[in-house]
Formats: C-alpha cells, sequence, structure tokens
C-alpha cells in the first residue's frame, strides 16, 4: 500500500498546466499592436489578468515542493544528500534560461545578451523555497515570509520613489548589470521585471505556496480558502500605500496574486481530486518547463526565419481583419499556438514522455 505522506495531485498537474498554457497565450500575439486587454500586463502599477500567470507557476512550484520533498524528510532522507538533488533542477532551469537568452542574443540580434529572465527567476524561487522546505520548520517558514514582505517593502519604500527606473530595485540591478538590463529610458537607466532585487518578492509568492501545499497534503480545505480570502483583502487594503506592481513585485502584488492562487487551488483540489473532474491542463504540467521552453526556441525559429508575419498574415490577419478587426486574429494565432503545443504536450504524455530538466 502506497504511503499516505507521497501524494501526487492531478489538481496541481491541471493548474500548472492551464498556466503554461495561459503563459504562452499572453506572450504570443500575432500582433503585439493588437491584444485585448485582458492579455496586456499593465504598464506599470496595477493587476491584469495576466500579471496573475506568473506568481500562479511560482506559487505552484512551491507547492509542489511541499508535496514532493517534505514527505521525504518526513520518511527520513538524509538533509544533506536530499539538497543536493534539490538544487540540481533549479540549477538545471537557471543554466536553461540563460542558454535561451543567450540563443535570442545570437540568432535575433539583440543589442545585448540580457541574464536576467523567467526561467532564471523560477530556478532561484525553486532553490530558496527547497532549502526552506529542508531546513526550515513551518513556523519560521511562516516567519521568513513575513521578514521578505515587510523588508521589501520597508527597502522600496526607503528608495523614496516606485516610479520606473527611478525606484530601488531598478537602481540596484542599474549597478550590476546596467547595459545587460531589459529596457533602458532616454537617459540610459536599465530595469528588467525579472531582476534580482525584485526577486524577493518572488521567493515570498513561492513560500507562500510551500505553505499551502501543506495545507493540500493535510486536506486542509477550510484553512486554505480562509487563507484565499485574507490575502485577497489585505492584498487590498495595503494599495493606497503600496500599489499592485509585477515589475517590482510588490508585497501587496504578492498579496493579491497570491489570494487568488490559494483559492484557485482549494477549488480545483475539490473538483478534480475530490469530485472527479477531468484533469484539465495535466498534460501541460507534467511536461511544464519542456513545453515553455521549446515554445520559446519556436518563437526564436518562427521571428529568426522572418516566418512569423507571413504566417500571421496568410493564415489569420489577410482574411480575418477585413471581416472582424484586427484584434480577433491576433488573438487566433496565440490560441492556434496554445494549441499546436496542447496537441503536442498530450502526444508526449500519451507515450510517456516526459523531458525533466
Amino acid at each position: 500500500m502506497a504511503d499516505a505522506r507521497f501524494r501526487r495531485l492531478a489538481s496541481v498537474d491541471a493548474l500548472r498546466g492551464l498556466t503554461v498554457a495561459a503563459m504562452l497565450l499572453v506572450n504570443n500575439p500575432g500582433d503585439w499592436g493588437h491584444v485585448y486587454a485582458p492579455l496586456l500586463h499593465a504598464d506599470w502599477h496595477g493587476c491584469t489578468p495576466a500579471d496573475l500567470v506568473f506568481p500562479f507557476f511560482l506559487a505552484i512550484v512551491g507547492v509542489s515542493i511541499a508535496l514532493g520533498v517534505v514527505p521525504r524528510i518526513e520518511a527520513g532522507a538524509d538533509r544533506a544528500g536530499l539538497m543536493r538533488t534539490v538544487a540540481v533542477r533549479p540549477l538545471r532551469i537557471l543554466a536553461v534560461g540563460l542558454l535561451l537568452h543567450l540563443l535570442a542574443w545570437w540568432w535575433l540580434d539583440q543589442p545585448h545578451y540580457r541574464p536576467w529572465g523567467v526561467l532564471q527567476r523560477i530556478g532561484l524561487c525553486f532553490l530558496g523555497a527547497g532549502a526552506a522546505a529542508l531546513y526550515l520548520r513551518p513556523r519560521a517558514q511562516w516567519l521568513l515570509l513575513a521578514g521578505l514582505l515587510a523588508g521589501w517593502w520597508m527597502l522600496l519604500q526607503a528608495g523614496g520613489t516606485l516610479e520606473p527606473y527611478a525606484n530601488i530595485a531598478s537602481r540596484i540591478d542599474d549597478a550590476l548589470l546596467g547595459p545587460w538590463l531589459y529596457q533602458h529610458d532616454a537617459a540610459g537607466r536599465g530595469h528588467d521585471p525579472e531582476g534580482l532585487p525584485s526577486t524577493l518578492g518572488a521567493l515570498a509568492t513561492t513560500l507562500l505556496g510551500l505553505r499551502a501545499g501543506d495545507w493540500l497534503r493535510h486536506d486542509q480545505l477550510r484553512r486554505l480558502a480562509g487563507a484565499a480570502v485574507l490575502a485577497l483583502l489585505l492584498g487590498l487594503a495595503c494599495t493606497p500605500w503600496m500599489p499592485w506592481n509585477k515589475n517590482l513585485w510588490t508585497p501587496s502584488y504578492v498579496l493579491w496574486s497570491g489570494g487568488w492562487v490559494l483559492l484557485a487551488l482549494a477549488v480545483a483540489h475539490v473538483l478534480v481530486d475530490l469530485r472527479g473532474w477531468p484533469a484539465l491542463g495535466r498534460a501541460f504540467g507534467v511536461n511544464a518547463i519542456a513545453a515553455y521552453a521549446g515554445s520559446t526556441l519556436m518563437v526564436y525559429a518562427l521571428a529568426g526565419l522572418d516566418w512569423w508575419e507571413p504566417v500571421y498574415r496568410g493564415a489569420f490577419a489577410g482574411w480575418m481583419t477585413p471581416r472582424l478587426g484586427p484584434y480577433l486574429p491576433s488573438l487566433a494565432f496565440a490560441l492556434a499556438f496554445v494549441a499546436c503545443w496542447w496537441a503536442l504536450v498530450l502526444w508526449m504524455d500519451r507515450r510517456g514522455w516526459y523531458l525533466k530538466i
């Protein structure tokens, strides 16, 4: 009989998969000039549905650590040996992110190499949350989470402003890696939405997922739902002093986005694990990083070979725009891109092919 401590929840795989599908949808419109507002990130302050996608993924990283690593500790595994094992995957994810950006720099003739990115942030947060799971008790994990929120809040406030390029996070990133950041203003100041200082907030999101995963393991749904409501209320209440901001991953944004994640986890667990609904998105979820990295390579290929525009015009915009306007074909292209990768991961899942990085 399987040890009840070791549980792979279909709801978590499904929610992770739907999150990856949402990433692909948001990142790959046919025409960036014509995107429906909910699929665009907020220009600076604010939180659109697109701004919830990345925190969903990071929180689910924390949930996965709670489901996969913590039971091994409870079973008596050597912590030092387990830490070495836990460290391998996030370092590989980070390396893949660095390699993808190197390829983009070389193939797409970008003006400079960018060291920060989505996979790099996932790797760092995975490593930090994994270490917390191994070496900190639950109460200490909560204290670390609270300390990250309070400390990041104070650091942002001490910076004097939250304005683009002038905030403390951008100034630190600019001092460390100015020429290699994602974007620069007319004065040459740099900013990166996945920079190093704002990773403090992202780690807090991952730790929140770690604690939520423990509630899922022990079927504490009331606590999970209650925490979701509390996080949403706190995240909303904080906005007069600390606005939601994905670029800075502000503490209020951690709470607001985290509340939605906890609520989604509770609903998915009830519907999929307890009531037996289909685990929609599971195929994406069990090949999540591979699908994200593979789809990124596909984007590089389409852009590098100058096929993106001809494919979009020929298959979508050319005949749809005169009849339906420019926004729907742009969305149709993004949906087709997601469908293409959904078909591929379904095919891989049916053959038992899982690419683990």
